[in-house]
């Protein structure tokens, strides 16, 4: 074989390598594993607290209205960018018979609020204002609206699921959990 020739057939080698290595990204990158090394399993590593955490969502939940609970956990998700909760709340809201045309309008629930209760509507803006505390605390009109349709025990029950949810975000999200998995 000539030098040209070597040449050529290293460089071939050279390339098929970065395909089958940009293949391997591309199926990463579907997977949400880019970049991502092994990840712990907090259920397994951490039980005390993943049960306590649990336990915390099961008592939020107590006593709120079913859809409204999987609407509260779908905008946060959406808001915290959380595809594996999105996806597994998503799911959850069609099992318990939430229509898809709601479904489509939560990300947009302002714009088309017709779509949404008035309880429903204070309860996503609390949602929204809670998951993005950061940006400028819960002003007190939002609050005030959640109170109007929330007795305040089911208040705070309401308050606990959106924190749950969003912590249930950070889990999933930090743990490198994949859209479609739900590893309950």
């Amino acid at each position: 074989m000539t030098n040209e020739a070597q040449l050529s057939k290293a460089q071939l080698d050279e390339a098929d390598q970065a395909n089958e290595s940009n293949q391997a990204n591309e199926v990463n990158e579907v997977n949400g594993a880019v970049g991502r090394s092994p990840r712990v399993n907090f259920a397994k590593a951490a039980p005390k607290a993943f049960k306590a955490l649990i336990g915390f969502d099961a008592a939020a939940r107590e006593g709120l209205d079913p859809a409204l609970v999987e609407l509260v956990q779908i905008r946060s998700s959406q808001l915290n960018k959380c595809a594996y909760c999105l996806h597994m709340h998503t799911t959850d809201a069609r099992k318990a018979g939430e229509s898809e045309e709601r479904l489509h309008m939560v990300a947009v629930w302002q714009e088309a609020p017709h779509f949404f209760t008035p309880k429903e509507q204070a309860a996503l803006a609390l949602t929204e204002a809670v998951t993005l505390v950061a940006q400028g605390a819960v002003p007190d009109a939002v609050y005030q609206r959640a109170a109007a349709h929330f007795d305040e025990p089911e208040l705070a029950r309401l308050l606990a699921l959106i924190f749950t949810i969003n912590t249930w975000n950070r889990l999933a999200l930090s743990t490198g959990k994949g859209a479609g998995t739900d590893e309950r």
